[in-house]
C-alpha cells in the first residue's frame, strides 16, 4: 500500500515528514508557509479503523481537500459528522435500559472519543502554527466542545454501568442472606421434629386415641389445621428481618433511582 498522491504541490520539507504507506496519525505539519492537516473521519466501528481526511492550506490562505479546492466546507462537514456521533451517543445513553446497553454504548463511543481527542490536538497545533486563520480557530473551538462532550458521555456511561452492577450485587447479597436465614429456620424446624420422628419410627404411632370412631369431619378439621400450620411455617421461614437489621442492606437503596443525571 502506498500513500495517496492528491496532485497538490507539497514543499519538500513536508514530503520528508510523511511516510510512504500512509499519512499516519492525526497531526498538523507546517513547513515553508504550507500547512498540511491530517485528520481522521469518525470511526464507524469498535475497531476504530482510520479513514484519512487530508487538508492543505497554502500561504495565500486557500484551503484544499484531497487536491480539490473548497477544503473549508469539507472541514466543517467533518466536524458535523463528529457532532452526529455525539448526538447518537447521547440518544443511546438516554434509551439504555440495562448493563448490556451501556457496555455497547461505551464500546461504540470510546474510539470516537479517542479520535476526537487527537482531532483537537491536531487542530490546536495548526492554530498555534497559523495564528490568524478564523477557520482554524472556529474548527479548534468546535473540536474542544466535541472532545469534552464525548468524554463526559463516556464518564456518565461508566458511572451508570458501575451503578447498575452495584445494584445487581446488592440484590444478589440480599437474596443470599434471605436464603441463609430461611435455611437457619428450616434447620431449627428439623432440630425440633427429628427427635420426635426418630422416636415414632422406633416405637410406632399406632395408639388408640378414641378418634377412630368419630365422624369424617374430624379428618377434614385436622387437614385444615395442618394447612394453616403449614402456611404459618412458610410465612415464618420467609419473614424478612426487622428494620434495624436491614439498615446496612438498604443504605444504598435510599440513593437508588436509575442512571446518574447527565451533566
Amino acid at each position: 500500500m502506498t500513500r495517496p498522491d492528491y496532485g497538490w504541490p507539497l514543499p519538500e520539507a513536508i514530503e520528508r515528514r510523511l511516510g510512504r504507506e500512509s499519512y499516519g496519525a492525526q497531526r498538523a505539519i507546517h513547513e515553508d508557509g504550507h500547512l498540511l492537516l491530517v485528520l481522521h473521519e469518525p470511526p464507524q466501528n469498535a475497531g476504530g479503523d482510520r479513514e484519512h481526511a487530508v487538508f492543505l492550506r497554502t500561504p495565500d490562505g486557500a484551503w484544499a481537500f484531497h487536491g480539490q479546492p473548497g477544503g473549508e466546507q469539507v472541514l466543517r462537514r467533518l466536524l458535523d459528522r463528529y457532532q452526529e456521533q455525539l448526538a447518537k451517543g447521547l440518544a443511546a445513553y438516554d434509551q439504555a435500559d440495562d448493563a448490556a446497553d451501556l457496555f455497547a454504548l461505551m464500546e461504540r463511543v470510546r474510539p470516537v472519543a479517542r479520535a476526537a481527542g487527537n482531532l483537537y490536538a491536531a487542530l490546536q497545533a495548526a492554530r498555534e502554527a497559523i495564528k490568524g486563520d478564523a477557520e482554524l480557530i472556529t474548527a479548534r473551538d468546535r473540536a474542544v466542545d466535541l472532545q469534552r462532550g464525548l468524554e463526559l458521555l463516556l464518564a456518565d456511561a461508566q458511572l451508570a454501568l458501575n451503578f447498575r452492577l452495584a445494584q445487581q450485587a446488592e440484590a444478589q447479597t440480599r437474596a443470599a442472606l434471605a436464603n441463609h436465614r430461611a435455611q437457619e429456620k428450616l434447620n431449627t424446624l428439623a432440630a425440633w421434629t427429628a427427635p420426635l420422628m426418630a422416636v415414632g419410627a422406633v416405637f410406632g404411632m399406632n395408639l388408640r386415641s378414641g378418634g377412630e370412631a368419630m365422624d369424617a369431619w374430624l379428618f377434614w378439621a385436622v387437614l385444615v389445621a395442618g394447612m394453616v400450620v403449614g402456611w404459618w411455617v412458610k410465612a415464618w421461614v420467609q419473614r424478612p428481618p426487622p428494620p434495624e437489621k436491614k439498615k446496612a442492606l438498604s443504605s444504598a437503596k435510599a440513593r437508588a433511582g436509575g442512571k446518574p443525571a447527565r451533566r
